[in-house]
């Protein structure tokens, strides 16, 4: 143990000896001055600390130094009776020169002024203080300790959740204890000033009659200058201990009774009292009207009218003022804190989701159209939302001097899939199989789908479109390669995030239908596998009720995602086929015999029946290639809008051939056409 503290703590102690010793030791009139004075002061302190803490858990001593206080105030009672009793009749200043004065400016002279004014002192105490005090105390205490259980278990859900630490944990666990244990000793410590009120009643009473008494009986006093002189020494006491114990009981009052405020008593009260500035003004029109009533001095009444009348006015632009600074602050700390993790090495190290990096004068020609780039950008966005059922992440634009200057490149999860360079200040035009037009151009072919295009000035825009052509911009070139780019890459951008917000969004019913799914057939990953293998053919999963329902019928009789996947699509035929329509029709192309039953016999099955190996010739694959691909392109050529249609336990195998060659060829089964559709047959591939 420190020095310092080992001497404190023998301070504090001789201080509780001394205390104790005063019960029993009779002590000079000088000492009860000091004691006295040691009284009201310690009372003030008390006070003035239950004023201005931020919360109550910061005065947590207060039940000790109430009970301390009041054990000294009871011993000084003791004290001063022991010398009232034995010297009274020397006079007023018998017992010390503070209750002397007491007896003097209090009562003036006259022991009845003393006695009202220890009854109201008594009253206001006891009556009123103390008793409301005692019963906040009492229901604070009792409310406390109910909610404990309740708070103990929202710190270890926050724990669980990973919202705190072990270490936050562990402090506010403490500071529970220390709630606890605070209220409690509150209800008790609120009887102190009880009994302290009662206490002081009592010994007054007892040295008025004692006090007469012996002065008669053993100084030869008459019964009428024993009561003066008695009376007032007892009821000077009386208000020198009372003053102190009314102090505490106000501290005591105040403690109990801010509850849930932060901060000091002052900022809270004025602040919450100021806080309505239309009750200010309500509360100035009623002074002013009391002020011109006839008979009502108008001096004080219009004096308060103006002073809340001045509040009312000045409080609303006041904290404007204070909003405005804090806003400003809150703007420098965020950009401070921003610019930080700008050139921080953690920076560098977090993977943005989707990026778009332009070349220097791919830059520079879009500067003015940066703003142009962002709505559409939100365009494109919310337009995947609508169609695909999640919300595609934040697209970050930013520059890159390594690039070609006339190139963009677009970044998924920190890889470049798709690079371009553009001619800045030409327009394309998609050509198809159609021919070129009659102006100087260049061939190229369109980045998003691979299309015939040519390159032409802007200066015969209008004499390509007389011909039948619509030329396409910088700009909108670059947006239709980075939403076709999107698109083929969404299973890559659905967030294990953004799987549960979009489980977390769903009704109470379909909450409960996941907790049933999940983790007794599959766990959270397994269900963002089944909605990424949607997403990965292109369908959408924004009917996210049909497909928990889709995946609680199968998930308990299928372990790998692919099967499921492919039930859930049969559940939402209707859906797809429906995304699929092209004027009302779903234009279809089939394998055929021959490759039906190719594919047929290159699938292995266990004893249960199920797929576990797809076996089949490498050469029937390159023949099978060859033939898709001259079926397809001559239909695509042709203009046609169409799926390739296969055999249900096939149709996995063929979209992963198909996908090779036509990324964006959907390929269905026969069970994935709803009933209802208009089917426009195209032919077969065989």
């Amino acid at each position: 143990m420190p020095k310092e503290t080992a001497k404190r703590d023998i301070g504090f102690a001789a201080g509780i000896v001394f205390i104790l010793t005063v019960l029993f030791v009779p002590i000079p009139a000088i000492i009860i001055d000091l004691g006295l004075a040691l009284s009201i002061a310690l009372s003030i302190l008390i006070l003035m600390v239950a004023l201005w803490i931020q919360k109550p858990l910061e005065f947590s001593a207060f039940p000790t130094v109430l009970l301390l206080v009041t054990m000294l105030r009871l011993s000084l009672n003791i004290a001063t009776t022991r010398v009232i009793l034995s010297h009274g009749d020397e006079g007023v200043t018998a017992a010390g020169h503070v209750i002397g004065g007491f007896s003097n400016f209090v009562m003036g002279g006259d022991f009845v002024i003393g006695l009202v004014v220890f009854a109201i002192l008594i009253t206001v105490n006891f009556m009123v203080i103390t008793k409301g005090a005692t019963r906040i105390a009492e229901v604070g205490a009792r409310f406390t300790l109910d909610a404990i259980p309740g708070k103990q278990m929202a710190i270890d859900a926050d724990l669980s959740a990973g919202l705190i630490d072990e270490k936050q944990a562990q402090i506010r666990r403490r500071e529970l204890e220390e709630e606890s244990a605070f209220f409690g000793s509150m209800d008790g410590a609120s009887k102190f000033v009880r009994g302290d009120a009662i206490a002081g009643l009592i010994i007054t009473a007892v040295n008025i009659f004692g006090g007469i008494i012996i002065g008669v009986t053993r100084h030869g006093m008459s019964a009428g200058d024993a009561a003066d002189i008695f009376t007032k020494l007892s009821v000077g006491d009386g208000l020198v201990s009372q003053i102190p114990a009314l102090i505490v009981s106000l501290a005591a009052g105040l403690l109990v009774s801010k509850g849930g405020m932060r901060g000091g008593t002052q900022t809270a009260v004025l602040g919450q009292l100021g806080n309505y500035p239309r009750a200010l003004w309500v509360a100035a029109a009623l002074l002013g009207v009391l002020a011109i009533l006839p008979g009502l001095p108008a001096l004080p009444f219009l004096s308060l009218a103006m002073i809340m009348a001045f509040v009312a006015y000045t409080v609303p632009k006041q904290r404007a003022e204070e909003e405005r600074v804090v806003a400003l602050r809150e703007k420098e700390e965020a950009e401070k804190v921003k610019e930080a993790e700008r050139v921080s090495v953690k920076e560098s190290l977090r993977i943005v989701e989707i990026e778009l990096v332009f070349g220097k004068q791919m830059s520079a020609h879009l500067l003015l159209q940066r703003e142009e780039l962002a709505q559409r950008v939100q365009k494109m966005r919310r337009r995947f939302a609508g169609r695909y059922g999640f919300v595609v992440p934040e697209i970050k634009l930013s520059d890159d001097l390594s690039i070609e200057p006339k190139s963009y490149e677009i970044k998924i999860h920190g890889t470049t899939v798709a690079t371009q360079s553009l001619r800045l200040g030409e327009l394309l035009i998609v050509l198809g199989e159609a021919a070129a037009p009659d102006v100087p151009h260049d061939l190229t072919k369109e980045p998003a789908f691979g299309l015939r295009a040519a390159w032409v000035s802007e200066t015969f825009a209008s004499e390509v479109r007389r011909e039948g052509f619509e030329p396409v911009d910088t700009l909108s070139i670059l947006l239709t390669h980075l939403s076709e780019v999107i698109r083929n890459n969404l299973a890559q951008l659905l967030s294990y995030k953004d799987m549960r917000t979009l489980l977390d969004r769903l009704e109470p019913e379909y909450k409960r239908l996941t907790d049933e799914i999940v983790p007794a057939h599959m766990s959270y990953s397994g269900l963002q596998a089944v909605m990424k293998l949607l997403l990965a053919e292109r369908v959408s999963v924004r009917n996210l009720n049909l497909i928990l329902e889709a995946i609680a019928e199968i998930a308990p009789h299928a372990r790998r995602s692919e099967p499921i996947v492919e039930h859930v699509r049969m559940r939402m035929a209707q859906q797809i086929c429906g995304d699929l329509l092209h004027n009302g029709q779903l234009g279809v192309l089939r394998l055929g015999n021959r490759w039906d039953l190719a594919f047929h016999q290159a699938l292995k099955r266990d004893a249960k029946g199920d797929v576990v190996e797809f076996d089949i010739d490498p050469r029937l694959v390159e023949e099978f290639a060859t033939e898709a691909t001259r079926v397809i392109r001559e239909k695509m050529d042709q203009g046609e809008n169409f799926v390739l249609v296969a055999a249900p336990d096939a149709r996995p195998y063929v979209r992963m051939m198909i996908e090779r060659i036509f990324v964006n060829l959907p390929v269905l089964s026969h069970l994935e056409i709803a009933r209802g559709v208009d089917i426009r047959a195209l032919g077969s591939i065989s």
